[in-house]
């Protein structure tokens, strides 16, 4: 049975339900019928396929990496146009660096502390960065 839709498949105006029927009681029903809002009818088959992959991988967006072979930045803002798509405005983290943790992150990433993926993230204030009272990373 095709999967339905609320438009129509010829010119894609909106559709009215007029009529239910149940194949197990044979039960008919007419009338107009307004169909319940699903967020996710609006995302496309990418879009989908990114939730799907999502949720597979627990909202790990490194996993998400090695799964769909594309770069963190990508996939941030595949993410951010996903949330936009539903409705919704991403939220700043507010996790913005200090200049000194700025420094410390620089110097983490020269050091090889921390990958290249990481730092941006830090620098970009997605992941938080803590610096104990000594000056040294604790993020390990």
């Amino acid at each position: 049975m095709p999967e339905f839709t609320n438009a129509c498949p010829i010119c894609q105006s909106k559709v009215r339900i007029t009529r239910y029927h149940c194949d197990s009681c044979d039960t008919t029903i007419e009338g107009s019928f307004i169909l319940p809002r699903d967020p996710l009818s609006k995302l496309s088959d990418d879009q989908r396929h990114f939730l799907l992959t999502f949720v597979r991988a627990e909202g790990r967006l490194n996993r998400m990496e090695e799964i769909l072979g594309i770069s963190y930045p990508t996939l941030k803002n595949r993410l951010n146009e996903l949330i936009a798509a539903l409705g919704y405005t991403a939220e700043l983290t507010g996790l913005k660096p200090t200049p000194e943790e700025r420094q410390a992150i620089l110097d983490d990433l020269e050091a090889g502390r921390i990958d290249s993926n990481q730092a941006l993230r830090f620098l970009q204030g997605e992941e938080a960065f803590y610096i104990n009272t000594n000056g040294e990373n604790t993020n390990d």
